[in-house]
């Protein structure tokens, strides 16, 4: 099975509609991270028809429970889930924060040579976004524990907006350990195709 037929497959079994351009540049993004990863090391799968099932399926998989229109990624480090989210959903606008600046760099020159225009990459760390718009979503992948996660970033979320994050397994300890200030809106089994790990999408809203 070629990228783009695993892709599709995915796709529809996750029940997200995408065109084929769309999928196209997904592709094309996953191209560009494999390129780039052999000399500054953005993700630990090296093998790109891994990364179609861990990566980009696993980015997409959350998307149905999750809405815009501004978006934070929050240690998009390759930019996951930032830019698979920028090229599905063209009507939000995402901001890439990543503090380490070769990987800004590989983010800076993905939105390049993807022709991203809804999204913006920032190699601040997230403190310095602290008086900015604030975000209808914030995200993150393997970011942080779930405390310091909320306690660096619920200053910069919109009333009524939601703080979510991708985790593996359940994380009882992490959420029980959560300030009185956040409140759990959803814990979401994710299933991934392709994927026997177990996901979680933690979605929490300011109290």
């Amino acid at each position: 099975m070629n990228l783009d037929d695993q892709l599709t497959q995915g796709i529809d079994e996750i029940g997200l509609d995408i065109k084929p351009e769309t999928r196209r540049r997904l592709i094309e993004y996953l191209a560009l991270l494999d390129k780039w990863n052999k000399v500054y090391n953005l993700t630990a799968v090296h093998d790109i028809e891994q990364m179609v099932t861990q990566h980009l399926l696993d980015c997409l998989a959350v998307l149905p429970f999750l809405s815009g229109p501004r978006v934070l990624d929050v240690g998009s480090g390759g930019g996951l889930p930032g830019i698979p989210f920028a090229l599905v959903k063209p009507d939000w606008h995402l901001v890439l924060l990543d503090s380490n600046h070769k990987k800004a760099s590989f983010l800076k020159q993905a939105c390049i040579e993807l022709k991203i225009d809804n999204a913006e990459v920032s190699s601040d760390r997230v403190e310095a976004l602290q008086g900015q718009a604030k975000f209808d979503l914030i995200i993150s992948r393997a970011f942080s524990d779930l405390v310091e996660y909320v306690k660096l970033t619920s200053q910069l979320c919109k009333d009524g907006g939601a703080i979510a994050a991708m985790k593996g397994i359940y994380p009882y300890e992490e959420l029980a350990a959560l300030p009185e200030n956040i409140k759990v809106k959803e814990v979401v089994p994710i299933k991934v195709p392709g994927l026997r790990a177990e996901r979680h999408l933690v979605v929490m809203r300011l109290a």
